[in-house]
């Protein structure tokens, strides 16, 4: 249902216009304006799925013309309007933000009266307002509901098709049974819907057979939610089931509930930015698919622990991430903040308290700390007051890195910290007075979820049985090669997972061979990036290819060749990314070898 909220700014405005409410989403946004104000704006639409260019609300002087962009088609919509307008003169200022990024400052703001267009949960879909012969006067809102994004199911079409909606606020419990000879049984969801009741959902498979119950809980009272799905089926495609599942909240994993072969096909349930609120599918007596519905996540605003009264109250908003933070200090307070944000691949600079000032004192030190964006992230900031001002910065990172303490902390100094679980900071509020910071809070969202890997085409021969280690890793350890007088006979890989956990994988080849060449890493700071190799035919054979040869590349060095030391005729590489995980083809040699790849994050 569509929502009208009433037009904020000047009362004095002479023309009425009016969008309406029947559009889709909001695609551009043009503002015209000088040093006297905002002149004119003028939105475009998307409506019934196509492009609708609106008209320019207001007149043309000799303005600027500033454009904002809104890309529907990636889930971006636009989630409220600021700015400032004087009765009688009109707007001098706006500024515009969607679910993804914040406009710059469009106008010029010297005073007047703040207003915000907004409504939690809703997105903004159409505007109306009103203008005079030199500015635009006022300006209103149509708010709607974000509509979930529906994800195709992963599976097969076997059984029933069942759909739970998006009635989920959210998940409280997920129910899964899997068989003893492989498969998901049933899956069923506990949730609480938008009335705030506690519902049991319906069960989607069988209930008649044994099997293993696995039960997943999520404690959405401490603000835990779903944010993906991992699985695995298998690779029938018409009458195939779903052999594993694993389920992510922002805050822990679930465990594998199931199992699953090296010749099921996994799948991720996933999309950037965005939690799960609804699960839709295919049963019948197994779970043959799954799928789901996602809405955007919105960034929350935590409380500023405010000092001293009084004082100039500054927002930053909400960001992608923080890049850099300057903070100037003097013996015992907070003097100043400069920060610079990521607002969609673009640097946004702030500056609060003594940092806006054109000058600075030689005697006032000024630390910096550099963020690694987008691979690392400010998660919290410890933060020591006493009763008159901030006394003290320390800034942690999603890496485990923490800054320099910038300040003093006094003997009668207190400490607090900004953090929220399983989240990052991604924007700053305050408050400030001439020449201290004497208030702080944070914006938090939640921690981006680091990409899936990427499974690479396996080179070699035909022959032998498939299997994969997986790619549920962080980086390869250590790596060992069995050779025999025709090529490569075996190879074995150790891992270490998310959790810094070593995991030893299978032979793959001659389990029964009693020596082996070793190639170590020196883990974490060298990662394995390449592979080369050569295969040829078996001599005597005219049926199976093998693996003759393997050299390995890392981020350091380049490992001796294994096996002959023939010309290499394949490469297993992709720009930018690390190898975390192997898969490939075996019987008593080997015969295939891929690899699964993240990109590389690590300075």
């Amino acid at each position: 249902m569509t929502q009208r909220s009433e037009a904020q700014g000047s009362k004095y405005g002479t023309y009425k216009w009016d969008d309406g409410s029947d559009h889709d989403d909001i695609t551009k946004i043009y503002v015209q304006y000088s040093p006297k104000g905002i002149h004119s704006i003028s939105f475009d639409y998307v409506k019934s799925g196509n492009p609708s260019d609106g008209s320019f609300h207001g007149l043309s002087y000799n303005t600027c013309t500033q454009t904002f962009e809104i890309n529907h088609l990636k889930s971006e919509h636009l989630e409220s309007v600021e700015g400032y307008y004087t009765d009688g003169i009109g707007f001098q200022a706006i500024q515009f933000k969607t679910n993804l990024k914040i406009s710059e400052k469009m106008g010029y703001h010297e005073g007047g009266t703040k207003f915000t267009l907004a409504v939690a949960g809703k997105k903004i879909i159409g505007f109306h307002g009103s203008f005079s012969v030199e500015t635009v006067d006022s300006l209103g809102a149509y708010f709607t509901l974000i509509t979930p994004t529906k994800m195709e199911a992963k599976g097969s079409k076997e059984g029933k098709e069942w759909d739970d909606g998006v009635d989920q606020v959210e998940f409280t419990k997920i129910h899964v049974r899997s068989g003893p000879e492989g498969g998901i049984q049933y899956i069923k969801f506990e949730y609480v819907d938008k009335d705030g009741q506690l519902k049991d959902g319906p069960i989607h498979g069988s209930i008649s057979r044994r099997g293993s119950p696995h039960v997943f809980e999520i404690k959405h009272a401490e603000k835990e939610y779903l944010v993906s799905v991992e699985g695995f089926c298998d690779g029938d495609d018409e009458y195939g089931v779903i052999q594993a599942l694993q389920f992510k909240t922002n805050i822990k994993t679930s465990e594998l509930m199931g199992s699953y072969t090296a010749t099921d096909k996994k799948f991720r349930l996933w999309a950037n930015g965005m939690k799960i609120v609804g699960f839709h599918g295919y049963a019948k007596t197994n779970l043959s698919s799954l799928g789901a519905y996602f809405t955007p996540l919105i960034p929350t605003k935590g409380g500023c622990r405010v000092i001293k009264a009084g004082g100039t109250l500054w927002d930053d908003g909400a960001f992608k991430g923080v890049r850099k933070v300057s903070v100037i200090y003097g013996s015992s307070y907070i003097r100043g903040l400069r920060i610079n944000y990521d607002n969609d691949g673009k640097v946004e600079k702030h500056y609060h308290g003594r940092a806006s000032l054109s000058y600075s004192s030689s005697a006032e030190p000024e630390g910096e700390f550099m963020v690694d964006y987008p691979n690392e992230f400010i998660t919290s900031v410890v933060v020591t007051i006493n009763s008159n001002e901030v006394t003290s910065l320390t800034y942690k990172t999603s890496k485990g890195r923490t800054s320099q303490t910038f300040g003093s902390k006094t003997s009668d100094s207190s400490e607090f910290v900004l953090e929220s679980k399983g989240c990052v900071i991604v924007g700053f509020h305050g408050v400030y007075h001439p020449y201290e910071i004497t208030g702080l809070g944070a914006y938090f969202y939640p921690m981006p979820l680091p990409p899936a890997a990427e499974k690479l085409e396996a080179q070699g021969g035909a022959g032998g049985s498939p299997w994969d280690d997986g790619s549920n890793f962080e980086g390869v350890r250590n790596i060992y090669i069995g050779t025999g007088e025709i090529g490569i006979v075996s190879v074995k890989f150790l891992y270490e997972n998310d959790t810094h956990e070593i995991v030893v994988g299978d032979h793959h080849g001659n389990k029964n061979l009693l020596g082996h060449d070793e190639f170590k890493l020196d883990y974490p700071c060298e990662y394995l990036t390449s592979v080369e190799g050569s295969y040829d035919v078996v001599p005597g054979s005219e049926e199976f290819e093998v693996i003759l040869m393997l050299k390995f590349t890392t981020n350091k060095r380049t490992s001796p060749s294994y096996g002959l030391d023939d010309d290499p005729s394949f490469v297993l590489h992709k720009e930018g990314h690390k190898i975390v995980g192997f898969h490939g083809k075996s019987s008593n040699m080997l015969h295939q070898l891929g690899i699964h790849v993240l990109p590389i994050t690590t300075s």
